[in-house]
């Protein structure tokens, strides 16, 4: 009979991808037991890689040379093709393991690759000097010193704080086992009047428990903590941040996510949902203890009362996603049945600040203002994916929001969060931004005359943290030019340097619209196209960019810029929307160009020309390119401006402007325009608006007996209006991936996806695909992904194991049967664990075929060891698909040494690798 397989019947075309998608991987339960490499299978995978399989199937396996400690970014296989998937990291911090579905198998995992966060993890990439795009032959440059602004706010306010500690019940979160804790570390002004605006700060995805003295290796990301284990205080690496801004008369608490962090590898979101449900639980506490102090911790007892319609959301890497999920949810309420306690909104957030944030689902709240800085030497989320809190604002909404990007030259990741920063931790903790000692980075390794200190990071990060408290708590407009592209500097954050731009703030609809658009002298270019021809970045490019980070499924439609090539001073290059675009009222022409990192002295001439033909040169923008080298997402744009007061004497009509041209004025060079639009002083007053949300949800079924069943996919619209979102159906048996503009208006979904599930009666494994959505116009979406699990109900085979060869002379292999009681319709693998013989002489590394090592372990160790001493080592006989039976070796040599026979003892493991059955001894005897 045919597998269960899923089929596709919707009013979208059918879509998919190849293996799992990577927001849901993580859902699929830990491989329990030993690993192994199958038999056959060593040839068709890179060095480092193994098929591995447990009584759960097979899984995908990738050993990293060096430990990599529990981060924000996901770890991600991916082949030429594209994705396969989400590991789950193994407990010593090295092996990575993908369960397969039938679509990921060995002969569609060609070449191999290991990425987070933008960043390859499995090879080098070319040297720095070594760029395209280098423009000048120079090293990395410190962006110039800019003027200091009106203000700032990096200089303590008037008041002495007071701190002090909080811990509630632990709360259920809908889709994690335990529950997670309610913990706060409040810092408050000592002696403020009146009520206070409050500030929430929210860490990251970092480890979760410790071992006191245990060194690196006794860290791990489970919850809750073993015994003997301590919890991290992740939530106390905050503490310059809050007291600077209590002292400024915020009341300021950071809260604990531990639990969220040890669980979150379980749900389709990566925790996003679970973030702003406990943030959201937190501010629920504190309207209630405004409401009635007396019944507060003493903690927030020591504090002024909180101002709950002035709240500013922190959020750092997940955590950064979790708060703005949590501003979204506080304007649109989620399904109850995904939500947690949090209860009505009864607080009014003015906006959030995200610290190299994660954006897995890139789908930001609009009307929110936002500030994002961007570590330009991160090294967790190295692609800095958080460009789209800024970028992915456009359009969706009213657009009044204004949305910062901060690009910090020389921050890495960990040391915004003290508790992350090595020598101020009470953890063990490193520099994310690793490198081995042979590859020294010349912008990012400790020393580099580009790379910030910890203490000079975490001041930096303090004074725009307290920026976007000033201007979008307090309203303070003398602060907007520090953040929005302006050119200025807060003092306070010296010696950092800062570029900054900004999209929203009524700056108008601009020059690259969604629709279309005719580009002459240049190339429209999409940000995630792979073929070369299309793509704003050739993927072979050194470095990369945030403004094209990648979202699953990877080949996100719509996404666009500009790029400009020339040889020669003098070409322009034209934009022409087909609709005019309005600069009437405006001060300046902004534009966001990026420049090649390291670049020198770009210049572009400006002219905008009206309906009626009439064209004006505005003026020349210059730019040089940030410090980057292979490592570095530097390919940023810059904000660059020009007055329009040449356009308004030469009597150009500023209502009705129809192109907009860009002429190089420098020799040889690049340069991508990823917007242009009007821009005018002021921020202005943010109303939210009554806006449609849109949630999938994921349905699991059983794939039954016989017969074929239809399911649809759970889709809900809630709040009011109407709007347009893009919506991606992937199917895992054709793989193709489709998409469609869709309206949805509340309490319709506008769409629907059907799914048909054929049954039968052989073992296999679940079979899920995939739906997702975006917010294109007039919409927000929550959980952006969904679908349909058929769960298989058939038991799996019995498994039988017989000698074939077990007393072998050396230079002979040994070998064994794997056999099953009836055929599967997905490879069904028996776990042989390799367990010490005794006081008997055992087969060692040097007595097996190094090149068989290598293929089953990942690699040779420098020294002779017995099989057993080799950490996480098993063997697979793995029984093909449809197949009754295999076989399993041990590929031995022939040493020239005169010796005893030497034994190896395989003992047959089941979940979570306890003992299945008798141990098999295999004998090889001295061929001398």
């Amino acid at each position: 009979m045919k597998r269960a397989r899923i089929a596709w019947a919707a009013t979208l075309a059918a879509v998919t991808l190849i293996g799992v998608s990577p927001a849901v991987a993580q859902a699929r339960p830990q491989p329990p037991g030993a690993t192994g490499t199958a038999p056959g299978q060593a040839d068709e995978l890179p060095p480092g890689w193994r098929i591995t399989a447990t009584d759960d199937g097979n899984t995908l396996e990738w050993r990293a040379p060096r430990r990599i400690p529990p981060g924000d970014a996901r770890v991600e296989f991916r082949t030429a093709d594209g994705p396969v998937g989400v590991p789950r990291p193994g407990e010593d911090g090295r092996t990575f393991r993908l369960p397969l579905d039938e679509a990921a198998v060995p002969g569609d995992l060609t070449d191999l690759q290991v990425w987070s966060g933008g960043r390859r993890l499995d090879e080098r990439g070319p040297a720095a000097a070594e760029r395209p795009d280098a423009a000048a032959p120079r090293g990395p440059q410190l962006p110039p010193r800019l003027p200091a602004g009106a203000v700032d706010p990096g200089r303590p306010g008037p008041y002495a704080t007071v701190s002090g500690e909080y811990a509630l019940d632990s709360v259920r979160l809908p889709g994690f086992p335990a529950p997670v804790e309610m913990r706060g570390m409040v810092v408050a002004p000592k002696g403020a009047t009146g009520k206070r605006p409050l500030a929430l700060f929210l860490h990251g995805r970092h480890a979760t428990c410790y071992v006191p003295g245990g060194g690196e290796n006794a860290v791990t990301i489970d919850w809750p903590c073993a015994p003997g284990a301590q919890p991290i205080p992740s939530h106390r690496g905050y503490l310059k941040d809050q007291k600077l801004l209590a002292s400024q008369g915020y009341v300021t608490v950071s809260i604990s996510a531990n639990g969220i962090n040890g669980q979150d590898a379980e749900v389709e979101d990566a925790g996003a949902q679970a973030r702003s449900s406990l943030v959201r639980t937190h501010l629920a506490r504190w309207a209630d203890w405004s409401a009635e102090p007396s019944a507060a911790p003493a903690a927030v007892r020591k504090a002024p009362r909180a101002d709950l319609s002035r709240v500013l959301l922190v959020g750092h890497s997940r955590g950064g996603e979790g708060v703005d999920r949590a501003a979204l949810d506080s304007l649109y309420p989620p399904p109850a049945d995904r939500d947690g306690p949090a209860g009505r909104t009864r607080w009014t957030v003015r906006g959030t600040v995200l610290i190299g944030p994660t954006v897995f689902g890139q789908n930001p709240v609009p009307d929110v203002p936002s500030l994002t800085i961007l570590p330009g030497c991160d090294g967790d989320v190295s692609d800095l994916q958080g460009q789209v809190y800024v970028d992915g604002t456009r359009g969706v909404s009213r657009g009044k929001a204004l949305h910062s990007a901060v690009y910090m030259t020389g921050a890495n990741h960990n040391f915004f969060n003290s508790e992350w920063t090595p020598g101020q931790a009470q953890a063990p903790a490193d520099d994310d931004f690793w490198t081995d000692p042979d590859e020294r980075d010349p912008v990012c390794s400790p020393g580099s005359r580009t790379r910030l200190t910890a203490e000079q990071q975490h001041r930096a990060g303090a004074t725009y943290i307290a920026a976007a408290a000033r201007l979008f708590v307090a309203g303070d407009d003398r602060v907007r030019e520090l953040i929005d592209g302006t050119g200025r500097r807060a003092p306070s954050a010296d010696p950092a340097r800062v570029l900054t731009h900004a999209v929203g703030a009524g700056r108008g609809a601009g020059f690259l619209p969604d629709g279309p658009l005719k580009v002459t002298g240049g190339r429209l270019c999409s940000a995630v196209d792979p073929d070369p021809r299309k793509a704003c970045l050739d993927e072979d490019t050194p470095g990369s960019s945030p403004h094209f980070a990648r979202w699953w499924p990877e080949r996100e439609h719509g996404r666009r810029a500009v790029a400009l090539k020339w040889s020669a001073a003098g070409t322009p290059t034209r934009i022409r929307p087909d609709e005019t675009v309005t600069l009437k009222g405006a001060k300046s022409l902004a534009l966001r160009v990026i420049v090649p990192p390291n670049s020198t002295g770009t210049k572009l001439d400006v002219a905008v020309t009206d309906a009626a033909g009439k064209r004006v040169t505005l003026g020349t923008v210059r730019a040089d390119g940030l410090p980057g080298s292979d490592r570095t997402a530097s390919y940023w744009a810059q904000e660059l401006r020009v007055p329009l007061g040449a356009a308004g004497r030469a009597g150009v009509d500023l209502k009705r402007v129809a192109a907009l041209e860009l002429t190089p004025r420098s020799r040889a060079g690049r340069a991508w325009l990823m917007d242009a639009h009007a821009w005018r002083p002021g921020t202005p007053a943010v109303r939210a608006a009554t806006l449609p949300r849109v949630d999938i949800g994921r349905l699991t079924v059983d794939e039954g007996d016989a017969g074929v069943r239809t399911y649809e996919v759970p889709i809900r619209v809630s709040g009011q209006g109407s709007g347009t979102v893009r919506v991606y159906v992937m199917d895992p048996d054709t793989g193709t991936t489709t998409h469609r503009l869709v309206t949805m208006r509340a309490g319709h979904p506008g769409t629907t996806v059907t799914m048909k599930v054929e049954g039968n009666e052989r073992y296999a494994w679940d079979k899920s695909s995939y739906v997702l959505v975006k917010a294109v116009r007039d919409a927000v979406v929550g959980s952006y992904v969904g679908g349909i699990t058929a769960r298989n109900d058939d038991p799996m085979p019995k498994i039988g194991l017989t000698p074939v060869a077990d007393d072998v002379p050396e230079g002979q292999p040994l070998r064994w049967r794997v056999s099953l009681s009836e055929p599967a319709d997905v490879p069904v693998a028996a776990s042989l664990a390799v367990v010490p013989v005794g006081d008997r002489p055992e087969l060692s590394t040097r007595d097996v075929d190094q090149e068989w090592l290598r293929a089953m372990y990942g690699e040779v160790p420098d020294q002779e060891l017995p099989l057993s001493r080799l950490e996480f080592f098993s063997l697979l006989g793995v029984v093909p698909d449809g197949a009754l039976s295999a076989e399993v070796d041990v590929e031995t040599v022939r040493d020239g040494v005169a010796e005893p026979a030497e034994y190896v003892v395989l003992q047959p493991t089941g979940q979570e690798g306890a003992p299945d059955g008798p141990p098999l001894t295999g004998t090889v005897r001295d061929a001398s």
